[in-house]
């Protein structure tokens, strides 16, 4: 089976198992190549996630200009200062924001270039060390600070679950994310991978981030 077969074949089965909600798929296509993406494209996905600044930016830049132009990427790695400036304006969403220090550097760049950067602020709910990501306690501060930076637009919140397979455990953290969303009043939240998505869709994600159920062959 060709990849942009096996990418078609998983996302018809990823698409049936969500049925009407009103989700966003955002493939991560980080660990695959730029004709990975626009077969993904021509199967029918249009949100590409990232993680690595300089070749990811490198990676789009070779795509073909109607799927590069109809395309929505969001970067997904841990952002460092000296980054910022290679992923402003390049990507549609930056979900892993997670200190006042990049947001900053963020709306400083942002107003460079004359666009309002959207953002989504990484939650580490689960409190896992080897995690990037602020403490629920954290945010009311957070967001307070940001929403005074112009250039930027807080649209939403994203976490990484742990790799457990605990759904009990999973359903609660999940929860906790769709109430602090409800509580600031953002828009979207991210959450929910390959081995969890199911549980995050149940608890109200708006993003999916899914990159081995939708390009390798199940």
């Amino acid at each position: 089976m060709s990849a942009s077969n096996t990418v078609a074949k998983n996302l018809e089965k990823i698409l049936t198992e969500i049925g009407n909600r009103d989700i966003r798929i955002v493939a991560v296509s980080k660990y695959y190549d730029y004709q990975r993406i626009e077969e993904a494209f021509r199967a029918g996905l249009r949100n590409f996630a990232e993680s690595r600044a300089i070749e990811a930016v490198e990676k789009i830049g070779k795509l073909e200009d109607k799927i590069r132009q109809d395309s929505t990427y969001h970067f997904i790695g841990h952002l460092q200062t000296n980054k910022v400036k290679y992923v402003v304006g390049n990507f549609d969403y930056i979900q892993s924001v997670d200190s006042l220090k990049v947001a900053e550097q963020i709306a400083k760049y942002a107003q460079e270039k004359n666009i309002v950067q959207k953002i989504l602020i990484q939650v580490n709910n689960a409190d896992e060390e080897s995690k990037f990501g602020i403490a629920p306690s954290q945010l009311d501060e957070l967001i307070e600070e940001i929403s005074k930076l112009s250039s930027i637009s807080i649209e939403g919140l994203m976490n990484i679950a742990p790799l457990i397979d605990d759904e009990k455990e999973l359903r609660k953290l999940f929860s906790q994310m769709r109430h602090l969303k409800e509580k600031y009043s953002l828009k979207e939240l991210s959450m929910g991978m390959s081995n969890d998505y199911k549980i995050a869709l149940d608890e109200g994600a708006t993003m999916i981030r899914l990159g081995r159920k939708l390009f390798e062959n199940s």
